[in-house]
């Protein structure tokens, strides 16, 4: 098994370092620690608000002669509230200047949500909440086409400001109806996929467009206990399947979900700021799933969506937006 999956001709690193939810304070440290650790693939986005210090962790590791900027794969994402053309080339470039490289590896379009839009001097990033001042705050739609965003999407890439473009959050209605009009084809869909959502037709429906499966939140409900999204008791890595597999290997459960992942030919980005979590995360490439244990965790599929704007933009944002039925 390969330590990279193909994206549109390049390869990128299976497993890369997941940066939402690393707190300011910690993210400059902990890029470079995982650099020098071996991460080569850094999963950033504009709405996590810590990528200028993810840019200095990358001016860190870089000074310290721990790779080139060429070594390393930076893949950020549009957030909802510059959707509209004229704001999409000034969003990458805010996101260029933050994280201190003048060209992304991999942009996305963050969700297929767009947000009314807010201005940089007036907040920035600025989240889901078009005033959260206001007496009622809530989300504020922009009906934006899907494909005005595509298209500005590509001129980035055109001007060689990104190398690829992509998309998160789609469903596979979305996928196809984009691969109607897209001019440059998606190089990626990113999708929250672990055990309990293993999402296998839509998988299958980007592998036959040769789009590239990065998924998110691939331990499943660890990041999101912290946000009341998710109970411990959903733990995938308390499965029994999961212990019997580390049992055999001589492997965390963690390794072995993640194994799972990237044996399923879909890149992880696992996020952690322990430096012995980050040795483990990346140590997936000395050991191998029998069929039976792939069947046996897959089949702990129950179709549980830990991220579904469904859910909590009603409970946070006031405001009822599903995106998948």
């Amino acid at each position: 098994m390969t330590s990279t999956i193909k994206v549109a001709g390049s390869a990128m690193p299976a497993v890369g370092l997941g940066l939402w939810k690393i707190d300011k304070d910690a993210t400059a440290n902990v890029v470079c620690d995982a650099i020098e650790i071996g991460y080569r693939h850094l999963d950033s986005a504009a709405d996590y608000g810590n990528e200028i210090e993810v840019g200095r962790g990358i001016e860190m590791a870089l000074a310290k002669g721990l790779c080139t900027r060429e070594d390393l794969w930076i893949t950020s994402k549009l957030w909802n509230t510059y959707h509209r053309a004229e704001h999409v080339e000034a969003a990458c470039q805010k996101t260029l200047q933050d994280l201190g490289v003048d060209y992304l590896d991999l942009y996305l379009i963050h969700f297929p949500i767009s947000l009314q839009f807010v201005d940089f001097e007036t907040r920035y990033p600025p989240e889901w909440l078009f005033d959260p001042s206001a007496v009622e705050p809530s989300m504020h739609i922009d009906p934006v086409p899907l494909s005005e965003t595509w298209e500005a999407m590509e001129a980035l890439q055109k001007k060689g400001l990104v190398k690829n473009i992509g998309i998160c959050n789609y469903n596979s209605a979305l996928l196809h109806d984009l691969m109607a009009y897209a001019d440059i084809k998606p190089a990626m869909l990113q999708i929250e996929s672990h055990p309990y959502l293993t999402q296998e037709s839509l998988i299958r429906a980007a592998a036959n467009y040769d789009i590239a499966v990065t998924a998110f939140s691939p331990l499943g409900a660890l990041s999101y206990v912290s946000l009341d999204m998710a109970s411990k008791n959903e733990s995938v890595l308390e499965q029994d399947v999961v212990i019997a597999a580390a049992v055999r290997l001589n492997k965390s459960p963690a390794q072995i979900v993640l194994r799972w992942g990237v044996q399923r030919n879909t890149a992880v980005i696992p996020k952690t700021v322990n430096p012995n979590r980050l040795k483990e995360n990346l140590a997936l490439f000395d050991f191998e799933l029998n069929s039976e244990e792939m069947a046996a965790i897959s089949g702990l599929n129950t179709n549980r969506r830990f991220n579904d704007p469904g859910v909590f933009c009603e409970s946070a944002f006031n405001t009822f937006y599903p995106i998948y039925d």
